[in-house]
């Protein structure tokens, strides 16, 4: 629709009109009501070859990195602050010598604990005269940076996590030694190898854009033979998954470092708040502002499902 549809609908007395009247009366705080009238004009009549030279569709977004975090780890929500999770240790076997008499102990249970005491907190805020004059959606804008802002503090605390593992506690009992070589198919191979040695089938193979794109020029990703095409986007730079491993590449992951995770048994994300978004308002300054806050507990279970390469190249050739 063009623009000047809103101004002929509203010029005159119609049901049109009526309608959204009554919906601007519903409320009398002023920043809703600039909420819900802008709200409907953008949504419904602005013409984005009409709004050139204006920021009324669009809006300039700095660059972001991708935010994997949960989809890295199992992600569950709790009511408790602390969550105590029994693992189970190979049982154990004693063979004595007369007649050949073999007996098994039970298996022994040992405990994780994790504690949802990691609080993430991010607000914005303008001025009423802002908000008079901005063409866009004020609210939505400062929601999505907000909900962006946590995304990435979470997705650094989950690959911290897994950096802060002991080398000698990882699958394989050290990391896998890249040699200053790319990504390719036989370090995937390695990593997968890892995990599956200590009897877990990995999950995820997080890395950086760096690996990504590695991993892009390889043909053997791109032959049918090794890999399917449906389920490969060149386009877009992306891989769906590699030997039942979702692909998850991000810039925060560190460059020259690739992770092979079984994310059913390796570590759990415990949500006791999920991201919560509240508007507030200061009337005496006249100024408004949005604070989106959650909170979590982060903690490695079995840090054997958990294979890490490092001294990858990391450039791309």
């Amino acid at each position: 629709m063009k623009p000047r549809l809103f101004e002929s609908l509203m010029a005159k007395p119609n049901d049109q009109r009526e309608v959204y009247e009554k919906l601007k009366l519903k409320t009398e705080h002023p920043f809703l009501k600039r909420y819900a009238a802008m709200g409907i004009k953008e949504g419904l009549f602005s013409d984005m070859t009409g709004a050139l030279g204006r920021m009324h569709d669009t809006l300039v977004q700095a660059a972001f990195p991708e935010l994997i975090g949960r989809n890295i780890i199992t992600v569950m929500p709790t009511s408790e602050p602390m969550e105590r999770f029994p693992l189970d240790v190979d049982a154990v076997a004693y063979r004595y010598s007369e007649g050949a008499v073999t007996r098994l102990s039970g298996k022994k249970n040992t405990t994780v604990d994790i504690y949802t005491n990691q609080l993430v907190d991010a607000s914005e805020e303008w001025t009423r005269e802002f908000l008079e004059d901005a063409t866009w959606n004020v609210m939505d804008n400062m929601v999505q940076k907000v909900g962006r802002a946590i995304g990435l503090e979470e997705t650094e605390a989950i690959i911290a996590l897994y950096g802060a593992i002991a080398d000698a506690d990882l699958a394989g009992g050290a990391p896998i030694n890249g040699n200053n070589a790319v990504l390719s198919w036989s370090g995937l191979l390695s990593l997968h190898n890892a995990v599956r040695g200590e009897n877990w089938r990995p999950t995820v193979l997080a890395v950086s854009e760096t690996q990504l794109h590695q991993l892009l020029n390889d043909d053997k990703f791109i032959h049918a033979q090794y890999f399917p095409s449906s389920e490969t986007d060149i386009e877009q730079g992306s891989i769906g998954s590699v030997l039942g491993m979702r692909v998850q590449a991000s810039t925060l992951v560190p460059n020259g470092t690739a992770y092979a995770i079984d994310t059913r048994v390796a570590s759990a994300m415990l949500l006791r708040r999920d991201i919560t978004v509240e508007d507030w308002e200061d009337v005496k300054t006249g100024k408004y502002g949005v604070r989106a806050t959650t909170r979590f507990g982060l903690g490695i279970l079995r840090s054997a499902a958990i294979a890490k390469m490092t001294n990858i190249k990391t450039t791309l050739t």
